[in-house]
């Protein structure tokens, strides 16, 4: 299960809550000295919501590694170092089903449907206001970047909220609110689990 939408839609809530295994996607994002890292245009500042942040190809085979084996080393990323600070392993067992989250989990979806791992694609949607009050605060408690920066970021992605979520639906993701999340999730889990009792 792919689980998108903007910063701050409630995104690892909305996964915790599911009590499915999950992967992090944010953990892929690249290093901060990474040179191929994009810039805000007309700015100084690393575009860190620009897919070219993030580490598409690694994700993907972390994703396919733990469907065919339920077991895959991932990255262990800290935001406000912007850079990988260890490795560990992630199990998932014989678990039918498990989400990997992130803000660019649908610039994967169609890779995932055509290897055949894909149950399906969420994009949360809370409204802009909403996501700004929820992201700067979360952001600021974990000291994620500085404050200057968190203000311009959190105006900017304001303001293009809806042109992102569009963009993840036009990607293949469902939107969806936290509910709708949640039961359709739910409803996943419980069919991978009839499917896998059959089969067994």
């Amino acid at each position: 299960m792919l689980l998108c939408g903007p910063s701050g839609s409630g995104k690892s809530l909305v996964a915790a809550r599911s009590g499915l295994p999950v992967l992090r996607l944010d953990d892929f994002y690249k290093e901060g000295d990474d040179p191929t890292l994009p810039l805000v245009q007309g700015s100084a500042d690393i575009d860190w919501d620009h897919p070219e942040s993030w580490d598409a190809d690694v994700a993907v085979e972390a994703i396919t590694r733990l469907c065919a084996t339920g077991s895959t080393q991932v990255p262990v990323y800290d935001l406000g170092l912007s850079a990988r600070t260890g490795e560990e392993t992630l199990h998932i067992g014989r678990t039918p089903l498990f989400i990997a989250e992130g803000i660019f989990a649908a610039e994967i979806v169609e890779r995932c449907r055509e290897l055949g791992v894909l149950a399906d694609a969420l994009c949360l949607t809370r409204g802009p206001v909403t996501t700004f009050r929820r992201r700067f605060l979360r952001d600021l408690k974990e000291g994620r970047k500085s404050v200057p920066f968190l203000l311009r970021r959190g105006w900017r992605l304001m303001r293009a909220e809806r042109t992102i979520v569009a963009r993840q639906v036009s990607l293949g993701a469902h939107p969806c609110d936290r509910d709708e999340a949640l039961g359709r999730l739910a409803a996943a889990a419980a069919g991978r689990q009839v499917r896998q009792e059959t089969a067994a």
